[in-house]
């Protein structure tokens, strides 16, 4: 099963093309985000609902993230949410190209970008991410939103409850994204799966 839905992810990718998505003159920072303009950087990409990371193909454990994007009612899901994601590798390092340019330099090429359909869900194939080396830091998913009117922002990095090292670190009780960001994964046809909503704006200071 893994290796028919590995094969359809890749030739999802081969169909990707160039498209703008947003009036950029429209783009507000909320908040303080170092490399936060990573999420811009799709630029000759087509979006969608799912998108596979190029570290699903690697050694790892195989992972899916998914969730559905809510407005800041907490209710009314809402179409056309930018979610970029970046992570170490099972190494736990964020491992650039040789030919990396931009926040791939920094935030290595585990990441990528979906774009939430009209029910506002969106889907990321990728491998569970390791801690950082010589750390009790846990493993954790960096999130970034661009909304539609081009507000973006951080919200709380996915985490995950079976990590050893999470109890040592405090968890916010107002994550950043309005739900619990500590996920409980489970196994399906040898792919983890963790899932995630997010109410747009929720806990993040000077949105309005």
């Amino acid at each position: 099963m893994v290796k028919y839905l590995i094969l359809f992810l890749f030739l999802i990718g081969l169909t990707s093309c160039t498209r703008s998505q947003h009036n950029k003159e429209n783009f507000k920072l909320i908040g303080d985000c170092e490399g936060c303009e990573a999420v811009f950087e799709y630029e000759d990409k087509k979006l969608s609902a799912v998108d596979t990371l190029p570290g699903f193909f690697e050694e790892g454990e195989k992972l899916k993230v998914s969730g559905t994007i809510y407005k800041n009612d907490g209710i009314t899901p809402l179409e056309d949410v930018i979610i970029y994601i970046y992570h170490t590798n099972q190494h736990g390092i964020y491992a650039p190209k040789a030919d990396s340019k931009g926040w791939e330099k920094r935030h290595g090429y585990m990441r990528g970008w979906v774009k939430t359909g009209i029910e506002g869900k969106y889907t990321f194939f990728t491998i569970k991410p390791a801690g950082y080396p010589n750390s009790t830091a846990p493993a954790h998913i960096h999130p970034v939103i661009l909304e539609p009117d081009g507000k973006y922002y951080w919200i709380s990095e996915y985490l995950f409850a079976d990590d050893p090292h999470l109890g040592r670190n405090g968890m916010s009780e107002k994550p950043r994204g309005g739900t619990n960001s500590v996920l409980k994964p489970k196994k399906e046809e040898g792919i983890t799966i963790v899932e995630r909503n997010i109410i747009l704006g929720r806990n993040v200071p000077g949105y309005e």
